[in-house]
């Protein structure tokens, strides 16, 4: 019997500029569910590429003094090798510029134009050449580009248009008949309201440049890039080869494409008589230190420098722990730090360093298994609907509660055997469920303890064998924060959404001798708990605050949203101690409250505030600093 197929794609990037954080987000994304449904035994086409064609590529070309096609060749490596600095394995690498995707597109525009959907015309609209994009009035940002911010350039020039118009109610009814079409879900309404409004023809040709596919009925004209890219995900699967993968399982995009992918792309498939894919898949952007990320603002963070805060694993980990799969993220090296040490190392690296020490002494004595079924089912059900990040804290609970067995069961004193086993056997099911996302780990834990990353790996107990002691996974990382005398430093780091603390120094500090830069970024080295004057703790200015309203967070299961009263002022902040207050133990209950920090976007909400708490070393115990008895709120703690 031939092999259930899994088909992803990532969307082919622009090669105008190296890759950064927010490529490396949607295709490490594409590689987990690529190795996920590996190990479910699922025969997998993992796509990505580059879009090589159009004006702006042109455009960056001519500044380099290249022509395109050599502009592009210069870049393409820098994609493949981030891929494979991040341990991404894709099964095809595509290019625009491929003579066998040229081929494919002419092939389905002459189809498309025989059908009737094609003619001739003349069109005068507003463009931006960043996004490739035509924009009505309606949707521009009074003239300029709703996603650059800038002005719109005016064109008009004689076009083939597509009769988008056509599909307006075989969309529609797509959106109703496959709900999960256009996901996560609550990003669909806005495009079906869109289309209900009514649909525009497309322009789909260009005669003002020419680099671009000719169209093979008047090569004259150069394909939009819209119609020449979004054909990648079908021309890859036009050899013998690759036919079976056809339609597509999900294709996995950023939001600001979301339009292009489910309105053009399934009307020209709809037109050309070709299956449609199964579902598009939207994620959130990612500012950093909660400024917008991008090239015009100089902060987009390169793969070497997001791979050199932590290591590779702890770069795919954090990116898809972090936020919700289709909301927006915020990136800084200190959180990505902070699940580094509490989460890898603190859990998962002293789990594995205990246990395999144990079992090198001890040895192993076969026992039930500590962990059920059903832990494997909610991963599974979780990558199905994109739900990395709740995936990851299934498995993570798993490990927390090994990590509470050790303790309690205190097999260094009991030499339990069996004890040893149970946590050994869980270790291999936690080693193989985060392969997907941490591969290099997950292969060094099984190396140490003699099994497979593999289905049937997961599915059978842990066979005994002589285990040695794990070298350590995740090493702390401390860093020191040093500013520029004159800027100011910011202590804006709120109580996180897994209880994370940072001690940053107020003095600059001296460098260290093992001093390692973090990147462009000028952080580097790790966190020194040193003296500071008294100016400097003057500085943090404590109130006394009251709890008035606390709510859940959605797609946060350690935050709460909490309405804190400062005298005649509230606000709104966001703390990590939901795993340790109930919401009624918090109304009304009075805190102490650092009030001049910058406020910091958390799970999309602003953040204006840090609560004070005393925490053990592992964070399983947190208790919120309160007064002794109860006061005004808005009094400063002297």
């Amino acid at each position: 019997m031939a092999k259930e197929t899994f088909y992803v794609t990532t969307p082919i990037y622009y090669p105008n500029d190296v890759p950064h954080l927010g490529h490396a987000y949607t295709t490490i994304a594409a590689d987990v569910l690529s190795r996920w449904n590996k190990l479910l035994g699922k025969e997998v086409f993992f796509l990505t590429g580059t879009d090589e064609h159009g004006k702006k590529i042109a455009l960056t070309a001519e500044k380099a003094g290249k022509n395109p096609k050599e502009f592009v060749d210069t870049l393409i490596p820098e994609f493949k090798k981030a891929w494979e600095q991040l341990n991404i394995k894709y099964d095809k690498f595509i290019r625009t510029t491929d003579k066998e995707h040229e081929k494919v597109v002419q092939e389905v525009l002459s189809i498309v134009n025989k059908n009737g959907d094609i003619y001739l015309g003349s069109y005068e609209g507003l463009y931006c050449t960043s996004c490739e994009a035509y924009y009505t009035e309606k949707d521009s940002d009074n003239g300029n580009c709703p996603i650059h911010k800038r002005p719109l350039e005016v064109i008009k020039e004689e076009s083939y248009f597509f009769r988008l118009s056509n599909y307006q109610k075989p969309l529609l009814e797509l959106y109703k008949k496959n709900p999960d079409f256009i996901s996560p879900r609550h990003k669909s309404q806005e495009v079906i309201n869109r289309v209900k409004e009514g649909l525009q023809d497309l322009s789909i040709s260009r005669t003002s440049f020419n680099w671009g596919i000719p169209l093979p009925f008047n090569k004259k004209h150069v394909c939009y890039i819209w119609f020449d890219a979004l054909l990648n995900y079908y021309s890859a699967t036009q050899d013998k080869t690759h036919k079976k993968f056809w339609p597509a399982d999900v294709h996995i995009i950023g939001k600001d494409i979301t339009w292009f992918h489910t309105v053009y792309w399934p009307a020209m498939l709809l037109s050309a008589k070709i299956p449609l894919p199964k579902k598009v898949f939207s994620h959130g952007w990612w500012t950093v230190n909660s400024q917008k990320m991008g090239k015009s603002a100089g902060n987009a963070v390169k793969i070497p420098q997001l791979i050199n805060i932590a290591g590779v694993d702890s770069a795919r980990y954090f990116l898809l722990r972090e936020a919700p799969f289709g909301e927006d993220g915020d990136f800084s090296p200190e959180a990505l730090i902070d699940r580094h040490n509490t989460e890898l190392a603190n859990k998962l690296g002293n789990l594995i360093t205990r246990v395999s020490t144990l079992a090198e002494k001890y040895g192993l004595e076969k026992s039930k298994p500590l962990n059920s079924i059903n832990l494997t089912k909610k991963v599974q059900e979780h990558l199905e609907n994109l739900e990395f990040d709740k995936a990851l804290n299934e498995i993570f609970q798993f490990i927390d509660l090994c990590n509470v067995y050790i303790q309690n069961k205190k097999p260094w004193e009991t030499q339990d055997k069996e004890v040893i086993y149970q946590l050994s056997d869980a270790i291999k099911d936690i080693a193989i469920l985060l392969s997907p996302f941490m591969p290099e780990t997950s292969e060094k834990i099984a190396k140490t303890f003699n099994f497979d990353i593999s289905l049937s790996s997961l599915d059978k107990p842990l066979k005994i064998s002589k285990i040695t002691k794990s070298d350590i996974l995740f090493k702390k990382i401390e860093i020191d924060i040093n500013s520029d005398k004159d800027k100011p430093h910011q202590h804006n780091r709120p109580l996180g959404d897994n209880n994370k603390q940072i001690n940053k120094n107020i003095n600059k500090p001296k460098k260290p001798d093992n001093h390692k830069p973090l990147g462009d970024n000028s952080i580097q080295g790790v966190i020194k708990m040193e003296q500071i004057n008294f100016n400097d703790f003057a500085k943090v200015d404590l109130r006394v605050g009251t709890i008035k309203k606390v709510e859940d967070i959605e797609g946060a299961d350690k935050l709460y949203k909490l309405e804190v009263e400062l005298g005649h002022e509230k606000r709104t902040i966001c703390a990590g101690i939901k795993q340790h207050y109930k919401k009624e133990e918090l109304k009304d209950k009075q805190i102490i409250m650092v009030v001049n920090l910058e406020p910091r976007k958390m799970k999309g909400i602003e953040s204006k505030g840090m609560l004070l708490a005393a925490v053990n070393d592992d964070h399983s115990k947190v208790v919120l600093i309160s007064p002794e008895k109860k006061v005004d709120s808005g009094l400063k703690v002297s």
